[in-house]
């Protein structure tokens, strides 16, 4: 079975490293994964996004017309994206920085206080991180010991030294949807 993420924001809230986070995962999971990458040229503050595709046979492709999950860390994202879920799939969005407008009642929508989650404990420039904890709580298969080990993945050849702040983030994150 094949499924589709997408997580947008703007530059420099790590949006293609929380994708790169969780196509390791899915990958330690056993899953055939793709992550592509799209980002304009001005990099931070303009918008990012990444599309995971996750299989338990070959990638069909990348670059789907819908996903089953968007992550939307702002408002530009979450109105850009609104459109692409598929019919049933989900919207999570960060509620310090989106004010949803549900126009859509054929999709689930999901919120939690990601960057405020983030600032109040001293993790600013790790929203992307509290996003993917809890994701955990929306994605069985996820857990903090496989999500971990991504971020480690993620982090080798000389940026180890972001594994404890990430980790903790990623804490933080699997707590949060009790708050939302």
């Amino acid at each position: 079975m094949e499924q589709n993420f997408i997580i947008a924001g703007f530059g420099g809230q790590g949006v293609l490293f929380a994708g790169k986070v969780l196509a390791n995962a899915f990958m330690f999971l056993g899953n055939n994964v793709t992550w592509y990458p799209c980002y304009g040229a001005e990099m931070r503050g303009g918008t990012v996004n990444c599309e995971i595709v996750i299989s338990d046979e070959e990638v069909s492709s990348v670059h789907k017309e819908n996903a089953d999950y968007i992550i939307a860390l702002n408002q530009l994202s979450f109105d850009r994206f609104l459109s692409k879920v598929k019919s049933g799939g989900m919207m999570f969005s960060n509620s310090t920085l989106v004010d949803e407008n549900k126009l859509r009642t054929d999709i689930e929508y999901l919120s939690a206080p990601m960057t405020q989650i983030a600032n109040e404990s001293g993790y600013s420039k790790l929203a992307n991180m509290v996003a993917l904890g809890a994701l955990t709580n929306i994605i069985p298969a996820l857990n903090e010991n496989v999500l971990a080990k991504a971020i480690q993945k993620v982090l080798e050849g000389g940026k180890e030294k972001f594994f404890e702040s990430n980790l903790e983030a990623l804490k933080l994150g699997i707590g949060c949807l009790a708050l939302a």
